[in-house]
C-alpha cells in the first residue's frame, strides 16, 4: 500500500486559486466520503488552509490514484483540471512521507516555524478520524508526523524567535525591561497592527494596557476586546506618563510625539525609561525623541532589521530540522514497508498448508493400513518439506520489508501464488501495532 499526496500550496497558486479549491472546515463529510469512494483509494484525509490545499491517500495504484485524486479536487470545485495542473504537485513514497513531516513542522510554511499549521493539520486528522475516512496507515502517519513536529519544536529553536514586526517589538522590549510583568503597554492607534502588538504584549505578561485613537470608537474597542483603557487622543500627554513602553502606528501625515514633549513626560515619571516603538509610515515619533535621556527609540526599520536576523536564525534551526525529519522518515517507511509482510506470509504459508493437508489426506485415505506412527511421520515430513520450501521466500520477503522494498515481492507473491488478504488479517495487524 502507498501514501499519495496531492496538493497546492502558496508556493504553486496564488490566494485567487487557492481559495476557489478550498474545502470548508466544517463541512468535510461529504468531500471525504467522495474521497473515499474512488476507485483504489482506501484511505483519505483533506487537509484544507488559507497557505494550502492537500490530500492525503492510500492507494496500490500510484499512477492511477494520483490521475483520480486531480479529476476529483477539480471536479469537485468546479475547476478547470488542465488549470489545475500548472499548480498542483504529488508525492508518493518516501517522497511523500517528507513532505507531510516538513509540512507539520512548518518547514513548508510560507514563515517557517509558525505553530499553526500543527493545528490545522490535526483538525483535518479530526475530521477524517471522525468520517472514518483513515484507517490503519493514514491513522500511524499523522500521528507520527504530529511526534515529528513536537521533535523539532523541542529540539530546536526553530520557533524561538520573532518573524513578525509586531513580535519583533516585544523581543526589543524585554531585552530593555527584562521583565515586563510589571510594564505598561499605550498603543497609539486602533489597526491591525496595534491589536497583534496587543496580543504579543499580554502573552508576554504586561501588567496594563492602554489605547488611544483619534476615533475614540476604536480604541474603546479595543481595549474592551483586551480588557485595556481607552485614552482620549486629546488627552495623550495627560496619560503618557503612565506608560512605560508605547508603540505607535497611526496614518498621521506629520509626527505626533516631539522630544519637546517628553520634559514634563519624564519628570512625572522621575526619570524611568521609556520605550518608544514607531511602525508608522510616515513615522509618528520625532526621531530627535531618542536624543531624550531614559528614553529609547526604535523604528520599523530596526524592527525588520530583528526580523531579518531571526529569519536568519530560523534557516540554520530548520537545517537541523530537516536532519530530525530525515531520521524520522526512515523509521515509518520501514513501518509502511513491512505493513503487508505479515498477512502476505500468513496466506503464503496457509495456502502451502492447504494444499499440503489436501494431499496428504488423499494418500492416507488409499493406505488403509499405515498405522497411527507411520501417519505421523508422513505429517512430519510433509510440514518438513512446506517449511524447507516456504523459507527462502519467507526469509527474502522479511529483508525486503527491513530495506522498505516490499511492493516489488509481496505483489510478486501474491500474484504467483494466488494469494487474497482478507479485512481480517489487516485487523490483526492493526491490533498488533
Amino acid at each position: 500500500m502507498n501514501i499519495v499526496v496531492v496538493g497546492l500550496s502558496h508556493k504553486t497558486a496564488n490566494v485567487e486559486v487557492r481559495e476557489k479549491l478550498a474545502f470548508s472546515p466544517t463541512q468535510m463529510e461529504k468531500p471525504l466520503n467522495a474521497l473515499l469512494a474512488l476507485d483504489g483509494i482506501t484511505e483519505g484525509v483533506i487537509v484544507s488552509t488559507c497557505n494550502r490545499v492537500e490530500i492525503y491517500v492510500t492507494t496500490r495504484d500510484i499512477a492511477g490514484g494520483i490521475a483520480r485524486v486531480k479529476r476529483f479536487l477539480a471536479d469537485y470545485h468546479n475547476f478547470p483540471l488542465d488549470t489545475l495542473e500548472n499548480h498542483i504537485y504529488a508525492h508518493h513514497g518516501e517522497d511523500a512521507i517528507r513532505h507531510v513531516f516538513r509540512v507539520a513542522s512548518s518547514l513548508d510554511s510560507m514563515v517557517v516555524g509558525e505553530p499553526q499549521i500543527l493545528g490545522q493539520i490535526k483538525t483535518s486528522y479530526g475530521y477524517a478520524a471522525e468520517y472514518k475516512s483513515s484507517g490503519i496507515i493514514l491513522n500511524r502517519f499523522l500521528h507520527k508526523a504530529f511526534s515529528v513536529a513536537k521533535r523539532v519544536r523541542t529540539e530546536t529553536k526553530i520557533a524561538s524567535s520573532a518573524v513578525s514586526v509586531a513580535f519583533a517589538a516585544v523581543e526589543l522590549a524585554r531585552k530593555i525591561f527584562n521583565d515586563l510583568s510589571d510594564k505598561t503597554v499605550m498603543l497609539i492607534g486602533a489597526g491591525e497592527m496595534c491589536e497583534l502588538a496587543a496580543k504579543h504584549f499580554l502573552n508576554n505578561g504586561v501588567r496594563g494596557l492602554m489605547v488611544t485613537n483619534r476615533t475614540f470608537e476604536r480604541a474603546e474597542k479595543l481595549a474592551d476586546e483586551f480588557s485595556g483603557t481607552a485614552v482620549r487622543f486629546e488627552n495623550l500627554f495627560d496619560q503618557l506618563h503612565k506608560a512605560d513602553i508605547i508603540l505607535s502606528s497611526t496614518g498621521a501625515p506629520h509626527t505626533i510625539i516631539g522630544a519637546g514633549d517628553l520634559g514634563e513626560v519624564m519628570s512625572r515619571r522621575r526619570q524611568k525609561p521609556m520605550f518608544f516603538i514607531d511602525i508608522a509610515i510616515p513615522r509618528d515619533i520625532d526621531p530627535a525623541v531618542n536624543d531624550v535621556d531614559n528614553v529609547y527609540l526604535f523604528t520599523v526599520d530596526d524592527l525588520q532589521e530583528v526580523v531579518a536576523s531571526n529569519l536568519q536564525q530560523r534557516k540554520e534551526e530548520a537545517c537541523k530540522a530537516e536532519d530530525i525529519v530525515s531520521e524520522e522518515i526512515g523509521q515509518f517507511f520501514k513501518w509502511l514497508s513491512s505493513l503487508e509482510v505479515t498477512p502476505t506470509i500468513v496466506a503464503l504459508r496457509n495456502k502451502f498448508d492447504e494444499i499440503r493437508r489436501a494431499e496428504l489426506e488423499k494418500t492416507l485415505a488409499g493406505w488403509k493400513d499405515m498405522p497411527p506412527d507411520g501417519q505421523k511421520r508422513l505429517e512430519a515430513l510433509t510440514n518438513a518439506i512446506m517449511n524447507k520450501l516456504l523459507h527462502p521466500p519467507t526469509t527474502l520477503i522479511k529483508q525486503a520489508g527491513q530495506g522498505g522494498r516490499t511492493d516489488l515481492y509481496v505483489d510478486a507473491v501474491r500474484a504467483l501464488y494466488g494469494l487474497e488478504i482478507g479485512r481480517g488479517q489487516d485487523e490483526e495487524l492493526e491490533l498488533e501495532e
